[in-house]
This record gives structure tokens, sequence and C-alpha cells, in this order.
């Protein structure tokens, strides 16, 4: 992919997900109340609910607990890290109303192969960028044992 292609790929709001990403590298890692004590406690976020919990009081030298001035900036919000904003696209009809300069298609799991490849024949040509193109099936293909011993036999005589 050329340096154009790719600068044209960039969507408009990359510099909000650059913003986004560097607010979110200042915030903590909100980890589980005694989850570095107990290997049966995982580290994924719940909130501290005993009644002498240090965490649920903020006591000093404790984890952070997760609060509303955490939150990402709100304009970054719902953004792809492509810096498109998420479209969920069911049929060519839906991805017709789409802003290609502003909006990227995420093509519904419930459509079959046949209709996204209709969805992504369209959105080629309106200018509209996939967020996950399908994939095409890989056919094998299969080596007839007397081809290989025709090129060995070819590679024998050049070499």
């Amino acid at each position: 992919m050329g340096l154009e292609e790719a600068e044209a790929r960039r969507g408009p709001f990359k510099d909000l997900v650059a913003f986004r990403e560097k607010v979110k590298a200042k915030k903590p890692d909100f980890v589980r109340q005694e989850s570095w004590r107990y290997v049966r406690v995982k580290e994924s976020w719940r909130k501290p609910k005993g009644m002498d919990s240090k965490m649920r009081l903020q006591k000093k030298g404790w984890p952070p607990i997760v609060k509303v001035g955490y939150r990402g900036p709100s304009k970054a919000r719902g953004l792809h890290p492509s810096g498109f904003r998420e479209v969920l696209v069911h049929n060519v009809e839906e991805l017709e109303k789409l802003n290609p300069a502003t909006q990227a298609a995420r093509i519904a799991s419930t459509v079959g192969l046949r209709k996204k490849l209709e969805i992504m024949e369209r959105a080629r040509e309106l200018g509209i960028y996939v967020l996950n193109p399908p994939r095409l099936p890989v056919e094998e293909i299969e080596f007839m044992p007397e081809e290989t011993e025709e090129l060995e036999e070819e590679e024998e005589e050049e070499g």
C-alpha cells in the first residue's frame, strides 16, 4: 500500500483518537481488591463493597477505584481506531446512507457471504471504508506427483 493510499484511509477523526489514547495512558489500571493477594481472585474489576474495605474508603496506598472523572473525551467516544465513526450495516441500502468522509461500515455478523460480497463491491464504488471485509474461502490445490517429478528433473538438468 502506497503512502497516498495509507493517508487516504486515515480517518477524519484520527487526531481525536490520538488524544483519546494520550488520555487513556494516564488512567490507572483498575484492579479488583485483593487480586494481588490471592490466585483465585482475578484482576478483572469489581466494585469493592465491604463495610471496612480500605479500597472502598479510598485510603492512601490502596489502588484507585473507577470514577466518572476517568472517562475518555466525549468527542472521541464511539470512534474506531482507524479514525472513522463505526456504523453497522446489514444490506446495500443501509450502506448508501453512509457518509464516506466520516463513517466506516461494519458488516453485521448475521450477513451471509453472498450479500457480504455485494456490500463490499458497492462500498468500493461509493468509496466507503469497510472495517471487516469478507474473507474468501481458499481452494485447496492438489499437486500431482507427476508434475513434481517433472519439476525435479528440470532442476537437475539446469544444475
